[in-house]
């Protein structure tokens, strides 16, 4: 499966949560209570994370994809960082930069 991705800076992760769950119609796949939510949909993983002096602000975009090996980042001509990572690898990363998520 690969989805885009698409990731944000939040104000506030609690009222971003349910604004972003009811927008996207299914709760978040994992939350780290504070810090960081992500929602798996079919075409989409949504990333947000508090960071209330960067809100609103795009912080990456990329590609979940299983077929990927590694995870991988590059700067485009715009400067946008993109990822590309398997699902695995993202989940690695929640737990080694915020902590063990809550699932949903």
């Amino acid at each position: 499966m690969k989805r885009f991705h698409i990731a944000l800076a939040v104000a506030n992760l609690d009222e971003s949560i349910a604004d972003y769950s009811r927008r996207l119609g299914q709760p978040p796949s994992a939350v780290v209570p504070g810090q960081y939510a992500m929602w798996r949909t079919d075409l989409l993983n949504f990333s947000i994370n508090e960071n209330p002096e960067r809100a609103g602000q795009l912080r990456h975009v990329g590609f979940e994809d299983d077929a990927v090996q590694a995870y991988s980042s590059s700067i485009d001509v715009n400067g946008l960082e993109w990822e590309s990572f398997s699902a695995a690898e993202q989940d690695e990363r929640i737990v080694s930069a915020y902590g063990v998520p809550v699932r949903g």
